[in-house]
């Protein structure tokens, strides 16, 4: 295995082996924000649910914990105008990381496809070279499979990753939303 990929690197042209370089930190850097921002926004989920459910039991404010207390530990008069302002700062800070997933998710097959290019016009290039050969013809087509491959693979990551934060959000919004109705409901 460490000898196969020792001849890739020997053989492969240092184009390709920069997008893969940008691939790999890519992956990275959305793994590390997926795990971060799914676990934070788990937890303030699961706060703003039990916010609801002491709103909905009789509670005349929210606890401490929930977001809204922000918004309305200071205010003596509960308005719309200042539980919209809560609902779209909630949901700014719930999509965090959203637009650096979907940039990725966009952008790493096209990347994928630049080390494609580069790949099949060095094969051409060594083509003219060794009177084309199918060794040289099969050895960059599968280096050129290899960067489409990998940007695809870390662009269904970003997508997939997307997706659930983007619903996450979505849920927390909703409850926040629902809290607000609540508290403006009970007329304080």
């Amino acid at each position: 295995m460490l000898e196969s990929f020792a001849i890739f690197y020997a053989k492969s042209h240092p184009v390709t082996l920069g997008v893969l370089l940008v691939l790999s930190l890519y992956f990275i850097a959305i793994n590390w924000i997926f795990f971060y921002r799914f676990f934070s926004l788990n937890q303030w989920v699961s706060q703003e649910n039990q916010s609801l459910e002491s709103l909905l039991l009789g509670n005349a404010r929210v606890p401490d914990y929930a977001y809204l207390s922000h918004f309305t530990k200071s205010v003596t008069v509960l308005s719309k105008e200042l539980f919209d302002l809560a609902h779209y700062a909630g949901t700014k800070e719930a999509t965090k990381g959203l637009m650096f997933l979907s940039v990725v998710a966009s952008t790493t097959p096209f990347i994928g496809l630049f080390g494609t290019v580069v790949s099949i016009l060095d094969t051409f290039k060594h083509i003219g070279g060794a009177n084309g050969t199918m060794s040289i013809i099969a050895g960059g087509v599968s280096e050129a499979l290899v960067a489409t491959a990998s940007g695809i693979f870390v662009a269904i990551f970003a997508y997939t990753y997307h997706q659930v934060l983007k619903r996450k959000a979505s849920e927390l919004s909703g409850l926040i939303r629902m809290q607000s109705d609540a508290l403006l409901s009970k007329g304080l």
